[in-house]
C-alpha cells in the first residue's frame, strides 16, 4: 500500500533540515540536511531517511539553571487553540500532522481556509499551493530587491527539503488560526504561473513538489524556531536556492531580500502570543490509532494554557537551531525537534531494516539523552516497531515507527502523549528568550 511521509524542513534560517518521503510499505526516501539560521544557506547533508518513533515522558531530566526574566511576557486573552489532526490523508500518509488556516488579501474579509496543512517545527514560514487559491482571492506580489530586481520583476523563491524542492511567487497575505492575525505577511503561492520556470539550480535540488499529490499535502505551516526563512545571510547576499528576481520572460536571477520580505513564521507576527507555540497531542498505543486529535496553543507563558510548567527547557543552539542527542554512548550534534518528519530518524547498527524504515522482529525500547546548550538534559524513552507490521493495521498515528539516518531527527511519533514548546528565538518567555525545545 503506498504510505507516504513527509518531513518538510527548512529548519532555521538558511537551513535546509529534513523532507523524508517513504512510499510503500517499507518505504522509500528521505533526508535531512543542516543549514544555519543567521548565516543564511549551509551546505546540505542528507542523513538517510525517514525517521521514527517515540513517546513516553522524559526520565531523568536535568532542570535548566534559574534565571530570572529581563522583562514580563506580555499578556493575551485572545483565543490561541487550534485543532491539528493526523488521520488518513489522500496520499495515505502515516504520522501525517494537519491543521486547516485561513489565508485573505490584506486587509479584507476576502479569504479561503485551506485544509490539510502540514504542521511543521522543523521550517519558518507558509507555503501554499497555488490551485488552492481561488481566482477570485488575488494576493499581492512581493516585488523583487534592486539591484537584480526591478519595477517590473516578480519575487519567487525556491524552498529545499530533503527529498524536493516547492518553487513560486512570494506574495501578501493575512494568515488567520484560531482567532490570531498575522496581517500582511509575506507567504510562498507554490506552482504560481506568475513564475513558471523553475531557476536550474533549484530543479536540480531534488525531486519537484508542486502538486498535492507530490507535495503529500496541500501546504506547509513553518512554525518553528525563527521568525523568518532565510535571515541574515539572504538579506546581505544573494544565495543560491533561496530568492529570485523574475521578469516577464520567465527569466529568474538569485537576489537578496529583506527581513520583513521573507517568509514568515506567521506566530512570530501575531499581535500576542507571538514567541511560540505548544503542540498538545494525546498518547498512543503500541498498534497506533485511526485518529489522533491535539492542539496547537500560540504563545508560550502568555496565558493559563500554554505556561511551561515543570517541563525542562533545552536552550538551542541559536544559529543552527540544534541540540545535542547521544544514544548508546554516541552524541549526534545536529539533532532537532520536528513534527514535519513522520518518524525517529537516527543512526544504528543494530536494527534490522526493510527498506527505509526500521523493522525489528520483535520492538526494541530504547533511552536516549538530549542535552541544550544551556546543559539541561532530558532522556526521553521511546521504542521503535517493526514499520511492516505497523503498516499493515491500517492505522494513521504511530509511536514506535522509526528508521535510518545520520543525525537524530525527533519526528512526530515524540510529540505523541506529551506537551511540546517550540520558543522562537530572540522572544521573551517565562524561561528566557529563545530558541528552545521544552517538554
Amino acid at each position: 500500500m503506498n504510505t507516504v511521509l513527509i518531513d518538510a524542513a527548512r529548519f532555521a534560517q538558511g537551513t535546509i533540515v529534513a523532507l523524508a518521503t517513504l512510499v510503500i510499505v517499507a518505504g522509500c526516501g528521505g533526508g535531512d540536511s543542516s543549514t544555519t539560521n543567521t548565516a543564511g544557506n549551509s551546505p546540505q547533508s542528507t542523513p538517510a531517511s525517514p525517521g521514527a518513533t517515540a513517546s513516553s515522558p522524559a526520565s531523568g531530566s536535568v532542570p535548566a539553571p534559574a534565571s530570572a526574566p529581563v522583562a514580563t511576557v506580555p499578556q493575551s486573552t485572545i483565543p490561541n487553540v487550534h485543532p491539528i489532526v493526523v488521520t488518513s490523508t489522500p496520499t495515505q500518509t502515516r504520522n501525517m500532522l494537519t491543521t486547516s488556516v485561513t489565508v485573505c488579501v490584506p486587509g479584507t474579509s476576502n479569504c479561503v481556509t485551506i485544509d490539510n496543512v502540514q504542521v511543521d517545527t522543523g521550517s519558518q514560514g507558509l507555503r501554499v499551493l497555488a490551485s488552492q487559491l481561488p481566482a477570485s482571492l488575488v494576493l499581492p506580489a512581493v516585488p523583487a530587491t534592486p539591484p537584480a530586481g526591478t519595477a517590473n520583476t516578480v519575487n519567487g523563491e525556491c524552498s529545499v527539503f530533503g527529498t524536493g524542492f516547492t518553487w513560486g511567487a512570494v506574495r501578501t497575505a493575512d494568515v488567520r488560526m484560531a482567532s490570531q492575525l498575522a496581517p500582511g505577511i509575506p507567504i510562498q503561492v507554490i506552482a504560481d504561473p506568475s513564475v513558471p520556470t523553475v531557476p536550474s539550480d533549484c530543479a536540480a535540488s531534488g525531486l519537484p513538489m508542486m502538486t498535492p499529490s507530490a507535495l503529500r499535502v496541500n501546504g506547509i505551516l513553518g512554525v518553528g524556531l525563527f521568525s523568518a526563512d532565510c535571515g541574515g545571510g539572504c538579506i546581505s547576499s544573494a544565495l543560491p536556492r533561496w530568492y529570485y528576481a523574475c521578469d516577464s520572460t520567465g527569466s529568474c536571477t538569485s537576489t537578496r531580500q529583506p527581513l520583513a520580505q521573507q517568509v514568515a513564521n506567521p506566530i512570530s507576527q501575531f499581535a500576542l502570543d507571538n514567541n511560540g507555540i505548544v503542540l498538545d497531542l494525546p498518547a498512543v498505543g503500541p498498534n497506533g490509532a485511526a485518529t489522533l486529535n491535539g492542539s496547537m496553543i500560540f504563545g508560550i507563558g502568555t496565558q493559563a494554557n500554554n505556561t511551561l510548567g515543570d517541563a525542562t527547557v533545552l536552550k538551542a543552539n541559536t544559529t543552527s537551531g540544534y541540540v545535542t542527542t547521544s544514544l548508546n554512548g554516541q552524541p549526534y550534534s545536529q539533532s532537532f525537534f520536528d513534527s514535519g518528519s513522520n518518524g525517529l530518524f537516527f543512526p544504528s547498527t543494530t536494527l534490522a531494516r526493510c527498506g527505509f524504515w526500521w523493522c525489528p522482529a520483535s520492538t526494541q525500547s530504547m533511552t536516549a539523552t538530549v542535552t541544550g546548550t544551556n546543559g539541561a538534559s532530558a532522556s526521553p524513552a521511546f521504542s521503535i516497531a517493526n514499520a511492516q507490521a505497523l503498516f499493515a493495521t491500517q492505522n494513521n498515528a504511530f509511536n514506535n515507527l522509526g528508521g535510518p539516518s545520520n543525525a537524530f531527527d525527533w519526528g512526530l511519533p515524540f510529540f505523541f502523549g506529551r506537551r511540546v514548546y517550540t520558543a522562537i528565538e530572540s522572544r521573551l518567555t517565562s524561561a528566557g528568550k529563545g530558541p528552545f525545545y521544552a517538554f
